[in-house]
């Protein structure tokens, strides 16, 4: 049964089940015809081989308020791309893929790279970050929507509960965030958010004290979910973080800038699967492993840009009290578990909670000791700024790469 509950610090919206997708969708298709509304799909080449995207642009394909689709295609060569062309083209929305790869989008990089802007590593970041400039360039919709191409569970109706609250005119909010529970084959996902970031933000709340944005983060129900829809003009002051910690980074962005009230989320979903990403604790690099780390130091540069003093000691106590709460953590999450009927492995949870422990230091001491580090890519009003004629050319770029590949 759904909830009204408030939290006093974002607003929430629920799924109280009392309206139907059909009108739903009517609404947001008379929306459309002023305030234009695209999405971005994120993805790898190797998603267009799995099982999950075809299901997935087959519910897109039912979408008519849609004003067009960008989709930002990694690791793929030539022949790849023109596979990928094809495997869109079920699409009846204006469409266009982004072959991140191509000696073009190379080309235009070098030129990022020579003006000291270019995103400093490859990954879901820099790909977002690429559609959102092709976004800003074709500068003709007003709401952008965002998620992954690996959900199994993907439904129309998440795409809709998603964009309604920033596409409605008569709503203030500049970014809708998804929530849902992490729930597949019998089990409970979400292993990240469950057993580090709650967790650490309470510790962080007891070692450091209380902190407005601490509060803001606690407040996300699902803050790792990687769907969320914003009104364009905040696109070019947007910094996207080119490492894992995008989700975070992107909700910290919208805090400095526009404040909380800004802000809601939304139950796009009762059930929600995707890939699962292993633990791989023995490859830093890969992996929640990897995940973890960079979702550690996205905090952490946050608070210490809001003003907090970090110091090895701090550090240490961090470590100690997240993996006691995180402990504590544990048994009331295998409790929900078997009280749902759902399987629940305590030896796994407790081993990513021992790495994940291990991961606040290490992401502390890399913290410490690389103060200058950037991991932003820059945002578009700056690159647009060093180079004005940027923008352009990668819209040029994107259709030439489509003509040769038509």
């Amino acid at each position: 049964m759904a909830d009204f509950h408030q939290n006093g610090n974002i607003a929430q919206f629920h799924n109280l089940r009392t309206r139907s997708l059909a009108e739903l969708d009517y609404e947001l298709e008379t929306f459309a015809q002023t305030r234009k509304i695209s999405l971005v799909l994120p993805s790898l080449y190797s998603e267009l081989e799995g099982a999950a995207l075809p299901d997935i642009l087959a519910e897109l394909a039912q979408v008519k308020y849609l004003h067009r689709i960008i989709i930002g295609l990694d690791r793929a060569d030539a022949a790849q791309y023109a596979h990928a062309r094809r495997f869109f083209s079920v699409l009846p929305q204006d469409h266009v893929v982004i072959w991140n790869d191509s000696p073009r989008m190379l080309d235009l990089g070098a030129r990022l790279e020579a003006l000291g802007l270019a995103p400093q590593e490859p990954g879901k970041g820099k790909n977002v970050w690429s559609c959102i400039g092709y976004l800003i360039a074709c500068a003709d919709s007003a709401v952008m929507a965002i998620h992954d191409c690996d959900i199994v569970t993907y439904h129309r109706e998440m795409l809709s509960r998603l964009v309604y609250p920033v596409a409605h005119p008569g709503f203030s909010y500049q970014l809708s965030k998804g929530f849902y529970p992490r729930i597949g084959n019998n089990r409970l996902g979400g292993r990240v958010t469950r057993n580090l970031v709650s967790p650490l933000l309470i510790a962080l709340k007891k070692v450091i004290g209380d902190r407005d944005y601490i509060d803001y983060l606690r407040a996300f129900r699902y803050p790792l979910s990687g769907e969320f829809a914003l009104r364009t003009g905040q696109l070019p002051d947007l910094r996207i973080p080119s490492d894992w910690g995008l989700e975070i980074g992107v909700l910290s962005e919208v805090w400095r800038n526009l404040g909380p009230r800004a802000v809601c989320q939304v139950e796009i979903s009762d059930t929600y699967d995707h890939k699962h990403q292993d633990l791989s604790p023995e490859d830093a690099a890969t992996g929640l492993n990897r995940m973890s780390m960079d979702i550690c130091k996205a905090i952490f540069r946050k608070l210490a840009a809001d003003g907090t003093v970090f110091t090895p000691n701090v550090f240490r106590t961090l470590k100690a009290t997240y993996y006691r709460r995180a402990l504590d953590m544990l048994d009331v999450y295998s409790h929900d578990a078997a009280m749902n009927g759902l399987a629940f492995d305590r030896h796994e949870e407790a081993k990513s909670i021992a790495l994940f422990a291990e991961n606040i230091m290490t992401a502390g001491q890399v913290f410490l000791d690389t103060p200058h580090e950037t991991p932003f890519i820059p945002n578009w009003n700056l690159v647009h700024a060093a180079d004005p004629a940027l923008l352009a050319d990668f819209k040029a770029a994107v259709a030439a790469d489509q003509a040769d590949y038509a």
